[in-house]
């Protein structure tokens, strides 16, 4: 939910049947629209089990491009308290909306952009299931959601492959300190340098 700044390139391909529509206007869409098929991803079944439920998320959740240099994250419903202060993020009240930044979507590698997109899919589930995305004064990596999140698609990226290196360049976010990174590393069984 920060800006960006060059991701870790992987020789880690993304898994078979990943696509990005890489040319998608600034602008509200349709998730499938942005990620054709990530519904039938293999990672897809494993975030949400339920064939029914599975297809209200892929259906109901959009995308919303925008000319910022950002990565992705859950459009709040409301604005989270002290985010003006921090961040100025889009709002969709009442839908479930993936803020992705244009330049993450047209220039990050396709391993990048799969494991953020299932990221922001754990936050969209979590607040289906009432967790608070935004608890004030918790830390990034103190939050549950945050943790799960990249449990989920640290999981992902070892069943795919990638390496220690990457992952450990991957949890590395501008907006968290050193020792906050360490933390989130262990927390997720990442061996540190």
């Amino acid at each position: 939910m920060a800006t960006s700044h060059t991701k870790s390139r992987s020789d880690t391909p993304a898994p078979k049947g990943f696509r990005i529509r890489r040319d998608l206007p600034v602008g509200r869409h349709p998730l499938l629209a942005a990620f054709p098929d990530l519904d039938k991803q293999p990672a897809a079944l494993r975030l949400q089990p339920d064939a029914t439920a599975r297809a209200k998320l892929f259906d109901e959740t959009c995308v919303q491009v925008v000319d910022q240099d950002l990565w992705m994250y859950v459009a709040p419903w409301d604005m989270p308290p002290g985010a003006r202060r921090e961040w100025s993020p889009v709002l969709s009240p009442g839908s479930d909306c993936i803020v992705v930044g244009r330049s993450h979507l047209v220039e990050s590698p396709a391993i990048v952009l799969y494991m953020d997109i299932f990221h922001e899919l754990c936050h969209v589930l979590q607040r289906h299931g009432g967790a608070n995305l935004w608890p004030p004064g918790v830390s990034y990596v103190e939050r549950w959601t945050e943790v799960e999140a990249y449990r989920f698609v640290v999981e992902e990226g070892r069943m795919l492959g990638v390496s220690d290196a990457f992952l450990r360049e991957y949890l590395e976010v501008e907006w968290i300190s050193e020792a906050e990174h360490r933390e989130l590393l262990r927390k997720l069984e990442v061996p540190a340098k």
